[in-house]
């Protein structure tokens, strides 16, 4: 093969680009009318628009990428991940064609494609299954069950049902997601294991009928049926000893090997304490986590799928794992507000990493990452800014140096999940290799989303913003030839600057005074150095840098052991910009899928008023109090702004 179309965007379509690169090969991009200006379209060698904002308009139209193909003349195409990654028809459309697929056949896609189809499968090939429920057919016995989509992944449609009373509303929704996301709303449900630890196992096989089982990976700390941390190897397999790990390779071959697979794919199993484990499900394609795996097995995983595509063996056995690696995914998301996602723009991402999208020589961290400053996060897709990832000899060492470089980032836009993955990193149940699906429900999202600076913390940032400001300010204007804005003869009163953060308002008092800054609310502080960018203040004898940077109305700074995100208040307030009392805002931009009230009908705080569509997720949006629906200014269909009024509550006394 000679040049590959990527059929994806954003950081997987960046990760194949590196190592066509490092190869030779020639580049093809794609990209929706959102993404015209995203890196992966600036890395191709060329680049081909698909006309049209929505997936299944874009990256799902299946004519419209070999099309592209074709035009800028890829004789190979590689899916990514997502999308049309697991799409036999895609496969075998590509192949038609004349095309090289850079993943396995067609027919192994359709085995697995369906999850029901596919645990039968791997009951005839020997591998352990939970079985399979009908969800009109559920009895009070068998709850809890989850909801899952029969050809999806990443989460979309998965629901925990504890009550037979809600099953029949659950089950819609996830038919709703699932349709939205993969095109197929056939959803299954089998029973839920509360506490269980996510294994899977990397599988590469090649045409000859060779498999590999490079190594295991544990995924169990999800948000929403989405992984959040993943690492290699296992710590419950490390835990248990190798003869867990070769029964998991066993069942892995098995599985791979059962429908003469080719490629890289991961195999997914569920495995409780004891280390009992059952098959889950069989991903066809790249996993997202696939960098741990290449860090401890020092293989290139994209390498070795362009190899096996152009008719590569795979050798006797792959190369023992070494050290241990860490990966988190960073998103653009609200965990403390029911892991809301955020849009709009990025002004800087600065995340110190010693490689990008290639392996590590030693120890270090690694960052594979679609975006850069200016990037424009929408609602379309996922909301994932980025994969920081640690390798190191020992676990430790991994944890200490992917806390360090989040810890450190600078990450100046919408708000993310940085802090609660720093907590995480930090907690003693992770650090000790303890954790299940269920870390965050018995840890606490109110302890895992803390922020990491406190409130003194964020005082003295705010009170270096206020330095900050004022220096800029007078840095624009002058009184005669020398003296700066402000100046007085004579003493005068404390200046006030006031901010928010959150929805708590901060002011601060300084005044200019021929021995420097005073602040009277804040006498234990010292004022050093100041600039429009930076401010250096003492406490306790010990100097501080905050860095100080700015859009708009909001303010970002950057200091040791954490970050703190501001808002400027303005001076005067415009009366149009003032809600109504009552007003429900959108919280997030997206598409209003139902209205579940009226006006005038009574309702209850926690009561859904209405399901926002936004990044293939729903999101329901609830009454805030007590009261009467007084105003639906919205209707169902209808696209909304974040801040956007949704709803008017009139509370009731």
């Amino acid at each position: 093969m000679h040049t590959v179309l990527v059929a994806n965007r954003g950081e997987i379509a960046l990760r194949v680009f590196a190592t066509c690169r490092r190869l030779g090969i020639g580049t093809v991009a794609v990209y929706s009318d959102p993404d015209a200006g995203a890196p992966h379209v600036r890395a191709a060698d060329v680049a081909v628009r698909l006309p049209g904002d929505t997936s299944a308009k874009t990256y799902l139209d299946v004519e419209r990428i070999i099309g592209a193909a074709v035009a800028a003349g890829a004789d190979a195409i590689h899916p990514g991940y997502g999308f049309l990654s697991e799409n036999a028809g895609f496969a075998r459309a590509v192949l038609t064609t004349g095309l090289t697929w850079i993943g396995p056949s067609p027919e192994a896609i359709e085995s697995m494609g369906s999850k029901v189809n596919a645990k039968a499968i791997m009951e005839r090939a020997g591998v352990p299954v939970l079985g399979s429920l009908d969800p009109a057919t559920i009895t009070d016995e068998q709850l809890p069950v989850l909801i899952k989509a029969s050809s999806g992944g990443g989460g979309r449609g998965m629901r925990i049902v504890r009550s037979l009373a809600d099953l029949p509303e659950q089950v819609a929704g996830a038919r709703r997601e699932a349709a939205s996301a993969f095109g197929d709303d056939t959803v299954f449900c089998e029973p839920y294991i509360e506490r269980g630890h996510h294994i899977e196992v990397q599988v590469l096989g090649d045409s000859a009928g060779a498999v590999w089982a490079v190594g295991e990976r544990e995924c169990s700390i999800q948000r929403r049926h989405q992984k959040v941390i993943e690492e290699a190897p296992s710590p419950l397999v490390e835990r248990l000893g190798q003869g867990l790990r070769d029964k998991l390779f066993d069942a892995a071959r098995a599985a791979a090997s059962a429908i003469d697979y080719t490629g890289a794919g991961t195999v997914e199993f569920l495995a409780d304490d004891d280390g009992r484990f059952y098959f889950l499900e069989m991903n066809t394609r790249l996993q997202v986590e696939h960098p741990v795996t290449e860090e401890t097995s020092k293989l290139d995983l994209v390498a070795w799928q362009l190899r096996i595509a152009r008719g590569d063996e795979l050798a006797a056995v792959p190369t023992p794992p070494q050290g241990h690696s860490i990966e988190v995914r960073l998103y653009a998301e609200d965990p403390a507000a029911d892991w809301q996602p955020q849009s709009g723009r990025i002004h800087h991402v600065g995340i110190d990493a010693d490689t990008t999208f290639g392996r590590l020589a030693e120890a270090g961290v690694r960052l594979d990452s679609g975006v850069v400053d200016g990037s424009e996060i929408s609602t379309f897709y996922d909301p994932m800014l980025a994969k920081v990832i640690s390798w190191a000899p020992d676990r430790d060492t991994a944890i200490n140096l992917l806390a360090g470089a989040l810890t450190s980032a600078r990450l100046h836009g919408p708000r993310t999940n940085r802090d609660m993955l720093v907590n995480m990193l930090r907690h003693g149940q992770f650090r000790n290799g303890n954790t299940t699906t269920k870390f965050i429900d018995e840890v606490g999202l109110d302890v895992l989303a803390a922020p990491l600076a406190d409130e003194r913390q964020v005082r003295r940032a705010t009170i270096a913003a206020a330095l900050a400001d004022a220096a800029a300010n007078r840095g624009h204007a002058k009184i005669g030839a020398s003296l700066p804005s402000g100046w007085r003869n004579i003493a005068s009163g404390p200046q006030t600057k006031g901010y928010t953060h959150g929805d708590t308002e901060i002011a601060v008092r300084y005044r200019l005074t021929r021995d420097g800054v005073a602040l009277p609310d804040d006498p234990d502080v010292t004022v050093g150095a100041i600039t429009p960018h930076e401010v250096i203040l003492t406490v306790g004898g010990v100097d501080r840098a905050y860095r100080v940077e700015r859009s708009g109305a909001s303010l970002w700074i950057d200091f040791a052991g954490g970050s703190v995100a501001l808002q400027r208040l303005p001076r005067f307030v415009d009366p149009s910009d003032v809600s109504a009392p009552g007003s429900l805002l959108a919280p997030m931009p997206g598409s209003v899928i139902r209205i579940a009230v009226v006006e005038g009908q009574t309702i209850k705080r926690g009561d859904p008023l209405m399901w926002l569509e936004a990044m293939k997720m729903e999101h329901t949006i609830a009454a805030s109090a007590d009261g009467v629906v007084g105003a639906l200014p919205v209707v169902a269909g209808q696209q909304v702004a974040v801040g956007e009024i949704l709803a008017v509550i009139t509370e009731q006394d």
